[in-house]
Formats: C-alpha cells, sequence, structure tokens
C-alpha cells in the first residue's frame, strides 16, 4: 500500500509531543549525499584518502544527518505544510558507515498566534552515544493534509569512471614512452600531449610546423622548454616523419594531432617507410560503461571498413593479445551480428562461424569465443536464457568484434552518447601501438587512451629484450 502522510496542525500540536525515525547509514547515502551536496571532502568519498587516516570505514556528512531532521519535520512532525525557520544543532560525535541513527524530535513549544512551532531535536547511534543535539523552529500548517505520498524516481548512482582507473592505474611504475606526437597545431590535440606528459606516460616529440606548434602553445600559456619539436612543413610531411621515428626506433608509439585519420594511416601503411607487420592493422575502442560490470572492449570501429574473414581474423587476434597485456586473461568475446543463428542471406553469420571454427583448431589463440550473437545475447545472461541459448560467453564478455566499421562506429557513439559511456582508442598491428583522438573526446578518454598505447610501448619493448 502507498504511504499516507498525514500532518499535525498547529492547533492539534501539544507541547511535549514526539516523533521519531531510524535509519543505517550506507555507502549509497554518502555518494548521494556527496552528489547533491558537492561535499566531496575525501574523508566522505575517498578511500585511498581514508587509508592514509588509518580509520577503518568512512565518516557521513554531518549534515546528512541533520537531513533526517528535516524528513522528520516535513513529514511527520508537523508534516506536510510545515515550513523551515531555523536549525541550531551541535555535533558531538561522527556518523560512520553502517551506523544506525535514531533521530527524534519533541515539541518544547508553541505559538499558535505566529503558527510557530519550537522543537527540541536530537540523534543516538546504536550504541546509544549521543551524535547530535538542538532544535528547529517552523511554521506548523494551518489545514489538515492527508495524502499519499508521491513515489519518488529511481536514482541509479554510477561511477563513469572506475573502469578507467583501473586501466590507468596499471601504469604505475612503468617508465613513459617516446611518442611522436603528429602535427599538434590545436590546443585539443597539443594539450592531450602536454597532458599525457605531466602523467608520465609518455615523453613527447612534437613533429609538425614549428611555427604553428609554438603559437598554439603560446595561445595556451604552455611551456615547451625541453620538449623536443621536429619541424615539419604540413601535415602530410609530419605523418611521414613521425612514421620514420617510429620505424628506426627514436619513438615508441604515435599519437594523432590536428589532421585527418586516413592522413596518419596512408604513411603507417605506406609499402616503402611504413610500419606493417605480419598483422593486418585494426582499432580497439576500450569503453567505460557505467552499467557493465568490467571493461567493454569495441572492434573494430575505426580502421577496416568492411573485413573479409582473414582480417577478421587479425581484427580477433590482435584485440585478444591486447587485453591481455591488460591483465584479462582468456577473454570473453563476441562475434556480433543481428542474430545467434547462422543465415546464409546474413554474410558476418557465416563469417562468426568461420571464426569460432578456427578457434577451436588454433588458428586465434587466448580467448574463448562465440558467435554468432546478437548485441542483447552478448551482454546480457537472461536474454541469451530467453532464448533458450548457452553460451560461455553470454553476461561476461569481454570482446564485442562487430561485422564491419559502420555497425561498430553506432555501437560505439550510441553507448557514449545514450550511456554515458567513455571511449579510449588504440590501433594495433603495427610496429608502434597508435592513439586515435579525436577533437570530442574529453580530458579522461585522451588520458585513457596513452595509458593504453603506453602499456602497449612497454609490452613490446620487454618482448624485444
Amino acid at each position: 500500500m502507498d504511504q499516507m502522510l498525514e500532518n499535525r496542525t498547529i492547533d492539534e500540536i501539544k507541547v511535549g509531543e514526539t516523533a521519531s525515525l531510524e535509519r543505517v547509514l550506507t555507502q549509497r547515502d554518502i555518494q548521494l549525499f556527496a552528489v547533491v551536496s558537492g561535499n566531496i571532502n575525501p574523508l566522505h568519498v575517498d578511500q585511498d584518502f581514508l587509508s592514509t587516516t588509518g580509520a577503518a570505514q568512512f565518516v557521513g556528512h554531518s549534515m546528512w544527518g541533520a537531513s533526517l531532521v528535516s524528513a522528520l519535520l516535513g513529514t511527520k512532525l508537523p508534516g506536510p505544510g510545515t515550513t523551515y525557520l531555523s536549525q541550531n544543532l551541535s555535533f558531538n560525535g561522527s556518523v560512520h558507515l553502517g551506523d544506525r541513527l535514531h533521530v527524534e524530535v519533541c515539541v518544547r513549544e508553541k505559538d499558535i498566534a505566529n503558527q510557530q512551532v519550537t522543537l527540541d531535536c536530537y540523534a543516538t547511534n546504536q550504541e546509544g552515544r549521543e551524535v547530535f543535539r538542538g532544535n528547529a523552529t517552523v511554521k506548523a500548517p494551518t489545514d489538515k493534509i492527508r495524502r499519499a505520498a508521491i513515489h519518488l524516481p529511481n536514482v541509479e548512482l554510477h561511477d563513469p569512471y572506475r573502469h578507467y582507473r583501473q586501466l590507468i592505474a596499471l601504469t604505475t611504475g612503468k617508465p613513459a614512452v617516446r611518442t611522436a606526437v603528429v602535427h599538434p597545431t590545436d590546443d585539443v590535440s597539443l594539450g592531450g600531449a602536454l597532458e599525457a606528459m605531466q602523467e608520465n606516460l609518455i615523453i613527447p616529440v612534437l613533429v609538425g610546423p614549428l611555427a604553428k606548434i609554438q603559437a598554439t602553445a603560446e595561445k595556451m600559456g604552455a611551456d615547451l622548454s625541453g620538449i623536443e619539436i621536429i619541424d615539419a612543413p604540413h601535415s602530410h610531411a609530419a605523418a611521414i616523419k613521425a612514421a620514420e621515428l617510429a620505424r628506426t626506433n627514436v619513438v615508441q608509439m604515435l599519437m594523432k594531432g590536428s589532421l585527418h585519420t586516413d592522413e596518419l594511416m596512408h604513411a603507417v601503411v605506406a609499402r616503402e617507410g611504413g610500419l606493417r607487420t605480419g598483422r593486418r592493422i585494426t582499432h580497439v575502442f576500450a569503453m567505460d560503461v557505467p552499467e557493465y560490470s568490467k571493461p567493454l572492449f569495441i572492434t573494430d570501429a575505426a580502421i577496416n571498413i568492411q573485413p573479409d574473414l582473414i582480417t577478421k581474423t587479425d581484427i580477433v587476434q590482435n584485440a585478444i593479445d591486447f587485453v591481455h597485456i591488460l591483465g584479462i586473461h582468456s577473454p570473453k568475446v563476441a562475434i556480433l551480428s543481428a542474430v545467434e543463428t547462422i543465415n546464409q542471406a546474413i554474410p558476418s553469420t557465416l563469417d562468426a562461424a568461420a571464426l569460432c571454427k578456427m578457434a577451436d583448431r588454433g588458428q586465434i589463440t587466448g580467448g574463448i569465443i562465440d558467435g554468432p550473437m546478437a548485441f542483447d545475447n552478448a551482454i546480457s545472461a537472461h536474454a541469451a536464457q530467453i532464448k533458450h541459448m548457452t553460451s560461455p560467453v553470454s553476461g561476461e564478455v569481454d570482446i564485442l568484434v562487430v561485422p564491419d566499421l559502420e555497425s561498430g562506429n553506432m555501437l560505439f557513439k550510441q553507448l557514449v552518447y545514450l550511456a554515458d559511456a567513455l571511449a579510449a582508442g588504440i590501433v594495433l598491428g603495427a610496429k608502434v601501438p597508435i592513439v586515435l583522438t579525436s577533437r570530442a573526446d574529453s580530458e579522461l578518454a585522451r588520458k585513457a587512451s596513452s595509458a593504453l598505447g603506453m602499456l602497449v610501448a612497454n609490452h613490446n619493448t620487454q618482448r624485444a629484450l
């Protein structure tokens, strides 16, 4: 049944009358109060800071307890129609995560002529220790109100950065990577490179028109002292020069600046002076989707437009090898299509079946692969169960392999703009990792892309030793 709210009018209220409630402080309460109030004191929300203090658990916001007084006054005594006039509280102790507060108000006096009621307020915890005490003055209602409480909207708490923080933490203690930043002639690309340098992810080598780079830095107020700059007259020349630096091991990573992706990639894949290896060059998006339990990787949504079966083999293998570097062993891989059954009229289902059989025969290694799978069956074990589909990948997928660039591009952008996801990206299969950033990327997404490239570059260096 719906909760009914009923007030006590100024005429009905009696001196000595009381009302109370009990509430246990949860992590959700702390996080919600921090979000609503903006009080992000590390005592309340920062686990790393908490560990330095020796405290066993988070301290709740003092005003969270005070808000329970407000709840009593607004819903019980006097109840609906009450207007706050003043509040005075003294805090005698902290409230900690898991504490059960008993909050009570008691009418001390009332002034019928002015419709004012003064109430004593206090709270004790589960041990009987007083947490706060004080008084409140309110304007009590004159009209009787009795009505059903409205249904509040569900509030879902999610941390859109938790997966990225875990990935970025993998860079701790690893050396920064010499990185050719190609044509960084706008504030986004140059600023992103300088941010990555400050985070000790890269040692930037700026490749592009010297005058434009310096002018951009001056406009930004950035100091380029000590940073190597290689003058190249235009973006095309900068891309060629950067590829040369990577080919000769002067740098171990490339980072896209303010030039078109195809211009940079043309230099990377050039027959003469390019950075090709035995693998096809592919792209992986590392997604931080707040409602998903772990990082989600989408491939290939940026490089290969309509890959054939052989190209898809490298797309899958590159992605598996990449997530191994991130500590994800035996990743679960879903080969996506529109349906989960093999249909000759849908070529991607035939490719999916072939890729799974190739994995069975050891032509693709290091992961658990299933397909064809529709997106819902890959992400949701419940959706797969409804369709009577048994798969070790459903609901646990790490890597989504899309049929083509168009579908992959739409998928990752839908997650970004409808699911509040963040997307970091990296190009694999070349001699060095390549970070492709976009003007639309957030600062954290650019940092995450740099971190991913740095991890791959360090892995390549270790493997070459």
